[in-house]
């Protein structure tokens, strides 16, 4: 059993997307709510995972161990602008090699996107953090997951083999909802 526990954490619109059609996250899904409980969750990671365009924009970001995924390294280099930042080629090396050059071996490792991010560690998940914006729409946005819009990011989770737990309310003005999707055992 690995000492690391892989919890993923996503806002999406009612229609499965995470950004718009040139990869950005609209204002529309930069809740108040949502930001707050994400960076609770992010304060108590040991480890960011995420890609080139995901990122957290917060005050202590750059103070937080991350790996950041990209095809430009062979297998893991500094990142030049942070020092606490890892670039990883997931192609050259395995998450578990990755993360002890990161100096991480036990804790929780936050995976943050984007959605090919999201996809690699879909059977690793121990914990899926989804909140769903229900009244943002981005119908030709970027999907969340891979296989979404064919299947919604709760059908792909649950293909998966994560089970919702109970939903809580987290921006009741903007009806966001955060549902954590647990690996059964």
């Amino acid at each position: 059993m690995s000492a690391l526990r892989i919890e993923g954490f996503v806002i999406v619109s009612a229609d499965g997307r995470l950004a718009n059609a040139r990869n950005v996250m609209p204002d529309d899904l930069k809740i108040e709510g949502d930001k707050k409980f994400f960076t609770a969750a992010l304060e108590r990671a040991d480890l960011v995972v995420h890609g080139r365009h995901s990122q957290e924009e917060q005050p202590n970001a750059p103070k937080r161990r991350r790996l950041i995924l990209t095809s430009k390294v062979t297998t893991t280099a500094p990142d030049p602008d942070n020092p606490k930042a890892l670039l990883w080629n997931p192609a050259g090396c395995p998450f578990e090699t990755a993360s002890r050059a990161a100096g991480v071996t036990a804790g929780m490792v936050a995976i943050i996107g984007g959605p090919g991010v999201f996809g690699m560690f879909m059977d690793r998940y121990d914990t899926f953090w989804l909140s769903v914006a229900s009244k943002v729409h981005i119908p030709d946005g970027e999907p969340c997951f891979p296989g979404v819009p064919a299947r919604t990011p709760q059908q792909v989770l649950a293909a998966h083999g994560l089970h919702a737990g109970a939903s809580k309310l987290i921006d009741p003005e903007q009806e966001v909802s955060v549902t954590p999707w647990r690996r059964a055992g």
